[in-house]
């Protein structure tokens, strides 16, 4: 499979060199994207082997991904890897993500820091619970790490999804993405890495704007949560997955799923 990767940045001088050295031992072709960055990110990543593409602003890091995974695309690339700029990936950890891929069939794997998240601040750690858990029951899937941006990417299946997010709610959006679409998503135990500097962030103004993204996502799909459960039953017709659809229909007062 032909594999590139895309690291989205926005002043990442001190990091950005190392983590392209490390993961040149991996892949070949590493795609930059300088986010409208003030420092040197661009030149050191340069420096490192890197291919830089640049914003002249900072458009955010959903902005930032599509141009990095278009241009991969464009190149006939299969498959690409994410990692952030910050240095919290380790990308002796790609392995594993690959391997998933291959024997799984899976067309979208996540690494996932949470059983190995004290590295995390905590507020992070706590943000991305809540927002896995809201997801999770929304798609009747385990997702227990749907904020992860180590990610391997089938870049066919990606450029026919909708998409649109700029900025952080992005991992949530293509996560989502993928499960209504159909496609198979699997998690990949990964370390977690305490970044190299303070979270970007921001708590207030970036959970609004993913309550923001919720609304519009379940009003677009104009499916209930009810619905999407009944869809994933019918791919999956275990007797614990209808038991929980079963309970979970009883509880909101529903007692006739339709599974076809």
């Amino acid at each position: 499979m032909i594999t590139g990767a895309v690291i989205p940045c926005f002043n990442e001088e001190t990091t950005i060199g190392p983590l392209v050295s490390q993961l040149r031992r991996y892949l070949d072709l590493i795609v930059v994207v300088d986010d409208g960055s003030t420092d040197n990110t661009a030149f050191n990543a340069e420096g490192a082997g890197a291919r830089v593409l640049r914003h002249d602003r900072n458009c955010g890091k959903g902005a930032a991904l599509k141009t990095g995974l278009s241009h991969l695309n464009s190149l006939g690339c299969e498959w690409a890897v994410t990692l952030d700029g910050d240095g919290q990936h380790d990308p002796a950890d790609l392995p594993g993500l690959l391997q998933c891929a291959e024997y799984s069939g899976a067309l979208l794997v996540i690494g996932n820091r949470m059983d190995n998240s004290d590295a995390m601040p905590w507020l992070r750690r706590f943000v991305n619970r809540w927002m896995s858990r809201k997801l999770s029951q929304y798609s009747a899937h385990y997702l227990p790490d749907t904020q992860s941006g180590f990610r391997f990417i089938h870049l066919q299946t990606w450029a026919n999804l909708p998409l649109g997010a700029q900025r952080f709610e992005v991992e949530s959006e293509m996560l989502m993405a993928f499960l209504v679409a159909g496609h198979s998503v699997e998690f990949v135990p990964i370390r977690a890495i305490p970044a190299a500097r303070k979270s970007r962030i921001r708590p207030l103004a970036d959970s609004l704007r993913w309550f923001k993204w919720w609304g519009q996502m379940r009003r677009q799909r104009g499916r209930t949560q009810t619905d999407v459960v009944a869809a994933s039953i019918a791919k999956n017709t275990s007797v614990w997955a209808r038991c929980t659809f079963f309970v979970y229909r009883r509880r909101n007062g529903e007692t006739k799923p339709k599974l076809g």
